[in-house]
């Protein structure tokens, strides 16, 4: 017999979901599909009518040299923050992971940056490399295009590597004490338990962590921005940089949004397989 079904409860479900559905569409579905539609014009975010140039600008983006330096930036600036922020991350956990006196000021005081906006951590950050290194006698790492990423770089790992800590210090209570002592007993050392028990369990913490901040590198805007503009000499122009510069100064709204789609579907692409990489990882664990 065929169930009948009670409108009235499955609008009331369906009236829960319509805020986020509305949402999702107002503010992610009908933007994006408009940005699809502008890549194929070269309207310039001002005038009220489109002209459609086709492929053009895809055609312009495969043979546009100018994409190297921000291509290269963004994959440095990930790079060296995803492996910086987990490793200190991991290691501060490994080592707060004991009740002692003061444990939990410690932890405070790692975590507290997290609170503060990239916005505000540039300004200090700038601060403390023109007026705090030059009492050192030590130059400003934002000056100089060699260092001037490696700066961007610290001011993320600073902010950053407490949140890190307290995903792995989570993942860290979660592994049963008893087969900590069972290793030791069997004689297995720090990198043996660490290796054996501590990755294992940890498995869970690094499918978050790493796209986390994979994801947070791709995007890297604010640092740019706020402390460098991108300078000096495009040395810190990363995509999301390059993409706001087409975007608005240059009002090449076309252009610009043709890359973003691009970009899009790369870091689609990059964040689906480093996330299914883990977690299938993670299953064999």
């Amino acid at each position: 017999m065929k169930k009948k079904i009670n409108w009235k409860k499955e609008l009331m479900d369906f009236s829960f979901l319509a805020p986020s559905l509305i949402l999702f569409l107002f503010i992610i579905l009908i933007p994006l599909v408009r940005g699809v539609q502008y890549t194929f014009t070269n309207w310039d975010g001002l005038m009220p009518k489109l002209n459609y140039v086709g492929l053009k600008n895809y055609i312009t983006v495969i043979h546009d040299k100018d994409l190297i330096q921000p291509i290269c930036n963004t994959i440095l600036f990930t790079l060296v923050t995803v492996v910086a922020i987990n490793v200190i991350g991991l290691a501060v956990a490994m080592a707060v992971n004991k009740e002692f006196k003061g444990v939990n000021i410690i932890k405070s005081i790692i975590f507290i940056p997290l609170v503060v906006s990239l916005v505000l951590v540039s300004q200090m950050w700038m601060y403390v490399y023109s007026d705090f290194f030059s009492m050192l006698g030590w130059k400003s790492p934002l000056i100089d295009k060699k260092t001037s990423m490696l700066g961007l770089c610290i001011m993320s790992i600073w902010r950053e590597s407490g949140l890190a800590m307290m995903i792995y210090l989570a993942g860290l209570k979660n592994i049963p004490t008893e087969i900590n002592e069972a290793a030791i007993i069997d004689g297995a050392g720090f990198w043996q338990r660490f290796r054996n028990v501590t990755v294992p369990f940890l498995a869970p913490a690094f499918t978050y962590c790493i796209p986390l901040w994979l994801a947070a590198g791709l995007r890297m805007y604010d640092y740019s921005f706020v402390a460098t503009s991108g300078g000096p000499q495009h040395s810190t122009e990363t995509m999301a940089y390059y993409i706001y510069s087409y975007l608005f100064p240059y009002n090449k709204v076309g252009y610009g949004q043709t890359v973003a789609v691009l970009y899009l579907v790369v870091c689609i692409i990059l964040s689906n397989f480093v996330t299914r990489t883990l977690r299938k990882r993670e299953f064999e664990q």
